[in-house]
């Protein structure tokens, strides 16, 4: 007969229902005090003049390097950004800083690696409190690919203080600083804090929301939009937040409702910006979330798929649309009032297609989003000035988002804060064919146990917590499907020593990761990465 095991003792009960649990402490938020005073005095400083320059910066969310007819591949035509980029230059190997959205505009927002100020992983508001909703979370809220293995519950107002770091110089402050108008119109995913917010971080105007997601269409019902549901994990917080708290729709901090169709609304006040600042220097950033979920597209440019027999894929395409129909108004408003020739265009993705909605499609790249093979961190990109750079080119030399902001910065003779080293370089001297060197020798990444390394044709892949890595050649094998690590050792040696050397002079995350998402590669090995 089976004896029935003795009860749990009280403490191990107390500890499941109410206990804290451990690592808080680890993960204390305090502002970096001479980062602080060097931004301050530099965006209260005398504003300098700068050169007719207008600037647009167009950044989709998670936009695969295949999803448009930028690729001769590409899944969906897409003829504003064909006629962006016959008006400029196509960057074939362009690539993100991580394969994930709120570092990756991190790092472009600052021209400077996210590992340098601890923004390393996504912003979160919401950690298991006790062991209690640990277990929960591991055993019906993570499942499949997603895995919850590391609880760490940071204090409440240290999550709360989660964004971009107080002593960063935004884009939109350096700009500023110069005498633009510049409004943001978006995904802003870079904390929701006070101090963290678009309209606090050189933004004259932000129309958007603070969250990575939140609906296209608040009516759920609209026989305007179709609407598509995926199983993941995420999907299912996405839906439920809907447009409330941090997924709210506000305007420089205060919440509106709109009845719209977002990238429409979105791209509407981009214009109206635009017009209202056109005889003056402006920066639009218009960060828009096609095509990441929710999945909603608009029933017209659904109609417009009828060949696609696959429903999800065929939201998806129609999500690609939309971004491209908002691409072609922002090209017409320059066209109509006289602007082109005045304005730098550049459109990118913050990182590849994902791969857990099945919808997205990066081959004959590996991986997607959440992982830092070539389809996470790979991503479409384009930049036009008709007055600097060549029309209807493409370069194929590694270039990386850290350069919109250096770019953007030669571009109008910015002056830099005193001290303040950027990561990235101006593309201008190499797309113009006046420098024929790689614009960079060395390319890095790194979430927290996830890394990778790129040495011109070079890149290590590696995976510190489960002991995983794999040498690919990228010239010969862009898909990285042979791994050359056993073949190469002193290869390995090599980008490992450099990793180390970059990885020397950042900071740790400054809040802990949630989730873990595990990719299987090709060869049927894992690499996982911290979410």
């Amino acid at each position: 007969m089976r004896v029935p095991a003795d009860p749990p003792p009280f403490w191990l009960c107390l500890l499941l229902c109410t206990g804290c649990l451990p690592g808080g402490d680890a993960y204390r938020i305090a502002v970096d005090r001479p980062a602080l005073a060097r931004r301050d005095a530099f965006v209260a400083g005398p504003v300098r003049a700068a050169p007719r320059l207008n600037v647009v910066v167009m950044l989709a969310d998670d936009l695969g390097v295949h999803d448009t007819s930028l690729s001769p591949t590409g899944a969906v035509k897409t003829p504003g950004l064909e006629r962006l980029a016959a008006g400029g230059v196509t960057l074939g190997q362009a690539s993100v800083t991580a394969p994930i959205c709120s570092p990756s505009r991190a790092a472009l927002l600052t021209g400077r690696y996210q590992q340098r100020f601890g923004h390393e992983g996504q912003p979160h508001e919401r950690y298991a409190r006790n062991a209690l909703e640990a277990f929960f979370f591991r055993h019906f809220i993570a499942g499949g690919d997603w895995q919850y293995h590391r609880p760490v519950a940071p204090d409440l107002d240290d999550v709360q203080r989660q964004g971009l770091p107080q002593g960063e110089v935004t884009l939109a402050e350096l700009l500023a600083r110069h005498g633009y108008a510049t409004g943001a119109f978006g995904k802003w995913h870079l904390g929701w804090n006070e101090a963290s917010a678009p309209h606090r971080r050189g933004f004259d105007t932000h129309v958007g929301f603070y969250e990575a997601y939140t609906l296209y269409q608040q009516d759920l019902a609209s026989p305007s939009v179709v609407n598509q549901r995926h199983e993941d994990v995420s999907d299912q917080f996405i839906w439920g937040k809907g447009r409330s708290g941090t997924a709210q729709l506000v305007r420089n901090g205060v919440p509106f409702e709109d009845d719209g169709y977002l990238p429409d609304t979105l791209t509407g006040e981009a214009i109206a910006f635009i017009e209202a600042h056109r005889n003056e220097n402006f920066f639009v950033y218009l960060p828009m979330q096609n095509p990441h979920t929710p999945f909603q597209a608009k029933k017209a440019l659904f109609d417009r798929f009828a060949d696609e027999p696959d429903h999800n894929r065929r939201v998806y395409k129609a999500l690609i649309a939309s971004l491209d129909e908002c691409v072609t108004r922002v090209l017409d408003a320059l066209d109509r009032h006289g602007l082109a020739d005045d304005t730098l265009v550049i459109f990118l993705s913050d990182n590849g297609a994902t791969l857990y909605t099945k919808a997205g499609d990066n081959r004959p790249l590996q991986g997607g989003k959440f992982t830092l093979f070539e389809g996470g961190v790979r991503v479409p990109m384009v930049m036009r000035w008709p007055k600097r750079l060549p029309a209807g080119q493409r370069y194929e030399q590694p270039v990386s988002a850290l350069d919109v902001f250096a770019t953007i910065a030669a571009g109008v003779g910015a002056e830099l804060p005193s001290g303040l080293a950027l990561d990235g370089v101006d593309l201008a001297p190499y797309l113009a064919g006046e420098n024929t060197a790689a614009p960079h020798e060395w390319l890095f990444w790194r979430a927290e146990y996830a890394q990778a390394v790129r040495h011109g044709r070079w890149k290590l892949v590696r995976d510190t917590w489960h002991g995983t890595s794999a040498l690919f050649d990228l010239e010969v094998d862009p898909g990285e499907k042979v791994d050359l690590s056993s073949a190469e050792p002193a290869r390995v040696a090599e980008l490992s020593a450099a990793w180390e050397l970059w990885n020397a002079g950042n900071r740790g995350p400054l809040w802990p990761h949630v989730m873990e998402y595990r990719f299987t590669a090709d060869d049927g090995r894992e690499f996982w990465y911290p979410l």
